[in-house]
């Protein structure tokens, strides 16, 4: 019997693209909320989620993933970096609520892993500036006024670009750290009549989360247009608050929105 939680199924299923969950993750985040037109992030908000609230998140992560442990030891199977934008609605109660519009990686587990919980994951290149706690002019070192920043291009294209300064003042979470996510699930197939199959809005399973010291930044965040990907159709203004961080946590399954 062939095996394997994704293809391709082999004797064994070492040979499966991802392994089944608990995933565990744990990486730095460098964050940055924005105000957009409400009007228009609406536009990209399933039916029923709520009312735009006029602000979006963007999440820069270098993240290291492992099932058992053994990918650790290989960190092409491990290592990723990441960007997603989340979209901020209101319910009819007033409580805040993220949804997934675009997300990019590069690496191919992760994107799979991705479309499983709702994340739309596409590749591209992700470069995020680093902070190191050294006194050198190289190290950007969080409260030294440095300047870094991130670039997320696609097919040769630039989509995204931000900059941040880090500082050690204390700061509470923003995004997806400190209110609920969800996106969409699909289950496409061409057997038959080609259809995208029934769309489902879910939100990650989570245990075993930890938060390190978030520090405040100053930051600015741009999308630019492109002809295929939509993300530079949301107009961005000023940004609202920043932050960087240490975060970790456990994916075990995911879980059908119940709204």
């Amino acid at each position: 019997m062939l095996q394997g939680f994704t293809g391709p199924y082999t004797p064994q299923g070492r040979s499966a693209l991802v392994p089944s969950p608990p995933w565990h993750y744990a990486g730095r985040i460098v964050s940055i909320g924005a105000r957009t037109e409400a009007e228009v992030a609406q536009r990209f908000l399933p039916s029923g989620f709520g009312r735009a609230s006029g602000r979006v998140f963007g999440h820069f992560c270098e993240w290291q993933a492992t099932t058992d442990g053994s990918e650790l030891l290989d960190p092409a199977y491990s290592q990723y970096n990441e960007f997603f934008l989340l979209i901020e609605a209101l319910s009819d109660q007033g409580e805040a609520r993220l949804f997934c519009s675009f997300i990019f990686v590069d690496q191919d587990i992760s994107m799979v892993r991705g479309h499983m919980q709702g994340f739309p994951k596409k590749l591209g290149a992700i470069r995020i500036g680093r902070s190191y706690d050294l006194e050198h002019p190289a190290a950007g070192r969080q409260g030294s006024g440095t300047r870094l920043g991130a670039t997320v291009a696609v097919k040769d294209r630039r989509l995204i670009e931000a900059e941040w300064t880090g500082s050690t003042e204390s700061a509470e979470p923003i995004g997806f750290l400190g209110t609920p996510t969800f996106g969409l699930v699909g289950a496409p197939s061409i057997t038959g009549t080609p259809t995208s199959g029934d769309i489902r809005l879910v939100r990650q399973s989570l245990s075993a989360r930890v938060v390190g010291p978030i520090h405040a930044a100053e930051g600015t965040l741009r999308l630019l247009v492109s002809p295929m990907d939509e993300i530079g159709d949301l107009p961005v203004h000023s940004c609202f608050a920043a932050t960087t961080c240490e975060a970790a946590l456990t994916v075990t399954g995911a879980e059908e929105a119940g709204f």
